[in-house]
């Protein structure tokens, strides 16, 4: 296994499908054989628990820096409390660990869990070949550094004209962070069959995910969606999308 795990960050306004792509990657790297992966949901209005099928009992936002230096057991320093912690709010299922940045409790902020998520990033990624990061549009995570510099930052939009003007900015925002254009690509999620090709300038889109009943089915029923069948439109898709990303890794000679 290569010592460094290949991380993809996927960002984009509310209601694009962000989730549901992270979850069916997830899911993705797993039909290759490339396990464990390590979900992050760093998103605190995300659900990609539910997505994947999978229930979280604690989440880093609801440890209180207080209380967390205060109950480091005697002869036990920080760091490895740190990754005693994190283990217990780390998820474990079939083929990945998933862990979810949720929600300070009261009117903290999230600069606590925020360091709690980059130290433990940095301890623990030696053990996955791929980290999926489900990220919010505004990129806190990359400016902060919380999560490092991805290897791919996946933009995930409709293809409407709002949705554009979104890519735009959070391309704008990754560039200025100092992320390279190379790694900064488009995937254009719930695409209806004939429409029009959308301009995105110079570049072709990465993947495009049709829309496809059996995502709107999980939906409905509350189901994990990234469980839908694996001959579905968005799940095809999908897999071609992680087939695509693992040869970009090679290529980097990262794995």
């Amino acid at each position: 296994m290569s010592p460094h795990p290949f991380t993809i960050a996927l960002s984009g306004k509310g209601g694009t499908g962000k989730t549901t792509v992270s979850s069916l990657l997830v899911r993705s790297f797993i039909a290759l054989g490339e396990t464990p992966i390590l979900a992050v949901d760093a998103d605190p209005n995300a659900n990609l628990h539910e997505a994947l099928g999978v229930s979280v009992k604690e989440t880093l936002g609801s440890m209180r820096e207080e209380a967390f230096s205060r109950n480091i057991p005697p002869g036990m320093n920080r760091h490895d409390y740190v990754r005693l912690r994190f283990r217990q709010a780390l998820v474990e299922s079939e083929g990945f660990d998933l862990v979810a940045m949720g929600r300070p409790e009261g009117t903290g902020c999230y600069c606590f869990a925020n360091d709690l998520l980059s130290e433990c990033m940095q301890t623990l990624e030696r053990e996955y070949p791929f980290i999926v990061i489900d990220s919010e549009a505004g990129m806190e995570h990359i400016s902060r550094g919380t999560i490092g510099k991805p290897d791919l930052l996946l933009i995930v939009s409709d293809p409407g004209a709002r949705g554009l003007r979104t890519i735009a900015r959070i391309r704008e925002i990754a560039t200025q962070l100092g992320l390279e254009k190379e790694k900064i690509h488009v995937v254009f999620n719930q695409y209806k069959t004939g429409a029009a090709p959308v301009d995105i300038g110079e570049e072709t889109p990465f993947a495009i995910i049709p829309e496809d009943a059996a995502v709107e089915r999980a939906d409905l029923a509350a189901s994990p969606v990234s469980l839908i069948p694996e001959d579905s439109p968005a799940r095809v898709a999908v897999q071609e999308l992680a087939e695509k990303i693992r040869e970009i890794k090679q290529e980097r000679g990262e794995g």
